[in-house]
């Protein structure tokens, strides 16, 4: 082993270039471990006392002290010789005859024995540095006296301080200074967590072994934080913090002060600040800004200049809290593990600094392609036969059945022509329940299950009231409600029988001859009946809009034998108003009894719901006056939702050629502008809590929302959620229904509801509307994961408890359509996403789920009902390869699949 004739540090017999500080070295000019360059053992004897130990072996020079070489002190020490000198003492290297180790003597000088100020002090320098046990500490053992003169034992450090090493080599290599930067962070957080702040960190007090491992010593001045008073002249002028010359206290930012001004002179070889008098240092700390790092050196990593400038902040409040949070923010390290082990809730940006790059090999993005694809391809296959279609049959178009139901109104005596209409698909749940329950889902169920539902109207229809979480505003069965003269209802099965006709009769009855009877066969011939098989009875359903004759007749149905159906209908002078299709299943639809429950639970959601945005809008606002709120991930985030909300405007409302689209813009930009509004109050309030509580969950998904897409772990997150989501979807979905039925055990379908699209614009905006809610959905998930695990400190049972509680919102919404087995799977998967992979994975796993698990699509494309599924796998597939190209970072796909190289000939 032979010593670097730059730096002296160690290095290997035979090696080109010294490991520390990169030089070139010459067999030749290596030095044997045992001695150092002349240069090393000159500057030994001038070297300050606060260097303390200089790299200094048996057979280097040694300048004579006031103890002789040889000389035993307390029975213990032996003195080898003196290594530095001044103001505050003498140094010696000594050896332990006790513990048989070398050991250093520091000397408090004769004539300042009897200061008591002093003597103070020195004691203080052995109680605050006794306190701390660091690796990158310098320790201290004990303290004694000979002859009157009282001195502590230290670590030997068998080095050079780093004053003495940059002043040789000018700076050291980025790699090597980043490696000391870390070990000063945890050397002074170690002693920030014991309460004791430094005040006269410098280049001097640290020293450097030949390993390259740095020790903080030299605390004379250090004082623990709750007695730091006003004291100018606490430290060095040229690292001293602004507050410090204005006499304020010092704190653990001031020391970060001096930790930054290190930084910067131990990577580029320069002081940041140099001046001749205090007076001039106290007007450059104070006013000036120093050159920037990389102004110095063009090629600097910018992430420690970064770190370095917020150090240097002449506004204490404007550096960073801790050490801790600087060894976070210097590339390279571990920013949550730094900042969770201080106790401190890490930054934004720190978190997205934190965690593993994200890049995956070929080959398992392979894999992964492979199983999305065919996940996707039994989800193609499987589906189809597993939604309502396949039992009802959806050949018919909405066009086609548009038109059927317009020709039913005008032979209705309506021929006016409408000036807006609406449509949409719904599923009777009350039939498919009460089929279950009667073994009856294997029948034909065309007449009933499904209804075509068409409104059309003489003036614009402008929906008034909120249609939920789907494009506002929008036409459904109830808005806008039906006043107008001439506004009709037509609900028709998928094969164009008439299920349902409403329609307003006038206001002003203008004709007084009597009215004309009712062609009552016009219904039963437009609903595919047999009239002469059902029996007039006495009406028992009132229509909805005013008639003046009623009739009702029971008779069976026409597909399922031993089941008693009624009709009931009524007539405006002749013309008919009224016609209703009704089973045993039917229940009333206007029964203020039936809505109550209803009514009770959208006042308890409504209730919960302005209680969480009012208790959120208080946290948010205390948030942002701690300064915890990430107010630019909340801005894009509400950014984001108004945007996506304007686009399911765009696409998914229900637009009018008149005045009334003003409206309806208005309606649509209010909704959008709230949407975005209460993502962002949601997000300053939770976002800090879930940051502090469990940040790796936040690490891509910070990522994302910070703009870096082309992140790998933003790929490869994404591209997980998407595999795990479109699995899950699979199981919660075909699998969940076609298995019982298999089995011979009844299954509800998938049903069309009011957000199934019928069209492309809607099928893109119902994509939007699914991830916005799964968003949210995953956020709130986030939040109770966070606050679960503060209140029972595990993980794991964080975990489950949300899982239980989730899985029980899962059961109560969905009703049949998910039971508690598979609810508690469902949320299992997704609370394991969140934690193993993140918000981002979860986000993109749930809304996989919802758009593969339960919504209609067909794999023929002659079905209408194609092109909007086909929108889905679309936009599933692209997402995937760009994930996947993303998460490769640069790698081909197949690179690792190339042929092997031919044999050199010859």
């Amino acid at each position: 082993m032979s010593r670097c004739p730059n730096c002296a540090s160690e290095v290997e017999d035979g090696a080109a270039s010294c490991s520390w500080c990169g030089q070139p070295i010459s067999s030749v000019s290596q030095l044997p471990t045992g001695l150092a360059s002349p240069s090393v053992a000159a500057k030994a004897q001038r070297r300050p006392v606060s260097s303390v130990v200089g790299r200094l072996a048996s057979s280097d020079a040694i300048a004579a002290g006031g103890f002789t070489p040889g000389a035993i002190l307390a029975e213990r020490y032996r003195i080898i010789g003196l290594i530095g000198r001044g103001g505050m003492g003498e140094v010696y290297r000594a050896d332990d005859l006790k513990l048989g180790q070398p050991v250093a003597l520091k000397f408090l000088p004769k004539h300042l024995s009897g200061d008591k100020e002093r003597l103070e002090r020195f004691f203080g320098e052995v109680r605050n540095a006794r306190q701390v046990a660091h690796p990158n500490v310098c320790r201290v053992y004990d303290i004694a006296e000979v002859d009157g003169e009282h001195f502590l034992s230290m670590e030997y450090v068998d080095g050079e301080d780093l004053a003495s090493l940059l002043k040789r080599i000018g700076r050291l290599p980025p790699d090597k200074a980043l490696d000391l930067a870390r070990q000063l962070c945890a050397g002074l957080a170690a002693a920030h967590d014991r309460g004791i702040l430094h005040r006269d960190l410098k280049p001097a007090n640290v020293m450097v072994d030949g390993r390259g491992r740095a020790r903080i010593m030299d605390f004379g001045l250090a004082v623990a934080g709750g007695e730091a008073g006003a004291d100018e002249s606490s430290g060095t002028p040229a690292y001293m913090a602004p507050e410090q010359f204005a006499g304020k206290p010092a704190t653990v930012r001031s020391d970060l002060y001096a930790l930054g001004l290190v930084l910067y002179e131990l990577s580029t070889g320069r002081r940041a600040f140099d001046a001749v008098t205090i007076a001039a240092y106290r007007k450059k700390h104070a006013e000036e800004t120093p050159t920037r790092p990389s102004a110095v050196l063009p090629d600097f990593d910018p992430a420690v200049e970064r770190v370095i400038l917020r150090c240097i902040e002449k506004d204490p409040a404007q550096r960073p809290s801790s050490a801790a949070k600087v060894a976070a923010a210097l590339p390279g390290g571990d920013p949550l593990a730094a900042a969770l082990a201080a106790g401190e809730t890490p930054s934004p940006e720190m978190v997205a600094a934190a965690g593993e790059r994200g890049a995956i090999s070929p080959s398992t993005a392979r894999r992964l392609l492979l199983a999305l694809a065919a996940v996707v391809g039994l989800s193609i296959f499987l589906t189809p036969r597993a939604n309502i279609a396949a039992f009802v049959g959806l050949e018919k178009s909405p066009e086609l059945l548009r038109e059927r139901a317009r020709e039913i109104i005008a032979g209705a005596g309506l021929a006016r022509k409408p000036a807006d209409y609406a449509n949409v698909f719904l599923t009777d749940a009350d039939l498919l329940r009460w089929a279950a329950e009667n073994r009856r889902l294997g029948a034909d169920l065309s007449r009933d299950a499904v209804a075509f539902h068409y409104r059309q109207a003489l003036l614009p229809l402008r929906p008034l009231a909120d249609n939920g979480p789907f494009p506002l505003p929008r036409v459904t069965l109830d808005e806008p409600p039906p006043p107008q003269v001439g506004m009709a209802e037509v609900k028709l099965d998928p094969r164009g029988r008439l299920l349902m006709l409403a329609v307003v009769p006038p206001e002003l009855e203008r004709d007084s001859s009597p009215a004309p009877d009712t062609d009552w066969g016009y219904l039963f011939r437009q609903a595919g009946l047999d009239m002469n098989r059902f029996t007039p009875v006495d009406p028992r359903w009132t229509p909805r809009n005013y008639a003046s004759v009623r009739a009702a007749w029971e008779g069976p149905h026409p597909e399922h034998p031993g089941v008693t159906m009624r009709v009931e209908a009524a007539s405006y002078r002749g013309r008919p108003v009224s016609f209703r299709w009704i089973g045993p299943w039917t229940k009333p639809s206007r029964d203020p009894e039936g809505q109550a429950g209803a009514e009770a639970g959208q006042l308890v959601f409504e209730g919960l719901l302005l209680f969480f945005l009012i208790g959120g809008a208080l946290v948010a606002r205390h948030n942002l006056r701690a300064g915890r709120g990430d107010r630019r991930g909340a801005i894009r985030i509400g950014a984001a939702v108004v945007i996506l909300q304007g686009a399911m405007w765009v696409l998914g409302a229900h637009h009018v050629a008149s005045a009334d689209e003003g409206w309806i813009l208005i309606a649509g930009f209010t909704n959008a502008v709230g949407m975005g509004a209460g993502f962002w109050v949601v997000y300053i309030a939770l976002e800090p809590f879930a940051r502090r509580r469990w940040p790796e969950m936040l690490i891509s998904w910070t990522r994302a929302l910070s703009g870096r897409w082309r992140d790998p772990l933003v790929g490869r997150d994404l591209l997980i959620g998407a595999l795990v989501g479109t699995a899950l979807g699979l199981l919660m979905g075909p699998i969940r229904v076609l298995l019982p039925l298999r089995l011979g055990i009844p299954a509800t379908p998938h049903p069309l509801d009011a957000t199934t699209p019928t069209t492309p614009g809607l099928a893109v905006a119902w994509l939007i509307s699914i991830f916005v809610f799964s968003a949210f959905w995953v956020l709130g998930l986030v939040f109770l994961l966070a606050l679960a695990r503060l209140l029972v400190r595990r993980g794991w049972l964080a975990g489950l408890i949300v899982t239980l509680l989730y899985a029980a919102i899962y059961a109560v919404g969905y009703g049949l359509a998910i039971t508690i087995p598979l609810a508690l799977i469902s949320v299992g998967i997704l609370v394991a996403t969140t934690v193993r992979f993140g918000i981002l994975a979860a986000i993109a796993m749930e809304t996989c789920r919802r758009i593969f698990g339960y919504r209609i699509y067909s794999s023929d494309p002659s079905n209408w009902i194609f092109y909007a599924g086909m929108i889905a796998v679309a936009g599933l597939l692209v997402l995937a390869w760009w994930a996947t190209k993303t998460a490769l970072a640069g790698r081909p796909l197949f690179g690792e699949l190339a042929l092997e190289e031919k044999p050199a000939e010859g």
